[in-house]
């Protein structure tokens, strides 16, 4: 049986598409003046993408990306604003409010009660614990694990054993994982020897050489998947 469920929080609980667009959008009007048009907010989203898969493999550090993200920004668009002062702005936006995917709230009333619940997060430290207070979720959870806070990143192992050590009576035979990224959340539960879910609302990537056990296209089909692994121990 199915007793503890890591769940990522940006873009599996919280939506982090919308809200990284207001913040990027509220943070170069003010450093521009001016309105930022909708292709410069996208080049944005590729090059943070970019930069946060350097982080998961270990090839940029967490404070390097924070800045180098709108360096590389700023210097395509040809400004000299400050990447310093955009990341303080950033971060000052993006901690303000938050927005629930489709179904998040309704799944983890479901789970609540029934199942351990814990926070797996690479996201950062400051930002994700105003977003996590804000949504009121933090009661649904029995732990909540930032990376920051861990010390290590996904989809290391050791991000996992982190969590594990501080979970009392841990399986990784009852665990399961739902979160977004195959880099992050499915490579990580594989690295963890926990069964994963991958969760595509949007376009799925394509990664023949990460393979997650189940893969759903709304929330409240993590029920089902659930229900499949439980019948599996009985």
């Amino acid at each position: 049986m199915i007793q503890f469920i890591f769940l990522d929080l940006d873009d599996t609980i919280l939506d982090f598409r919308r809200t990284e667009a207001a913040a990027i959008r509220a943070t170069l009007s003010t450093l521009l003046a001016r309105e930022p048009e909708e292709c410069v907010i996208a080049r944005y989203r590729e090059i943070n993408l970019e930069q946060w898969r350097k982080l998961e493999r270990g090839e940029v550090t967490r404070e390097q990306l924070k800045t180098v993200r709108f360096e590389r920004l700023f210097a395509e668009m040809g400004v000299g604003a400050s990447p310093s002062m955009a990341q303080h702005l950033y971060e000052k936006n993006l901690s303000t409010g938050h927005l629930f995917i489709d179904g998040a709230p309704s799944l983890l009333q479901k789970l609540y009660g029934k199942y351990s619940l814990y926070i797996v997060s690479n996201g950062n430290l400051s930002v994700q614990r105003s977003r996590i207070a804000s949504s009121g979720i933090a009661r649904y959870f029995d732990g909540i694990f930032i990376s920051e806070e861990v010390g290590a990143n996904k989809p290391k192992k050791a991000f996992f054993d982190a969590c594990f050590a501080q979970i009392p009576q841990f399986s990784p035979d009852r665990a399961v994982i739902l979160g977004d990224s195959l880099t992050s959340d499915i490579q990580g539960g594989i690295n963890a020897g926990i069964r994963t879910c991958l969760f595509v609302p949007h376009e799925r990537e394509e990664r023949e050489d990460i393979v997650p056990d189940f893969e759903i296209r709304r929330l409240s089909e993590f029920l089902d998947v659930l229900r499949l692994l439980n019948a599996e121990k009985e």
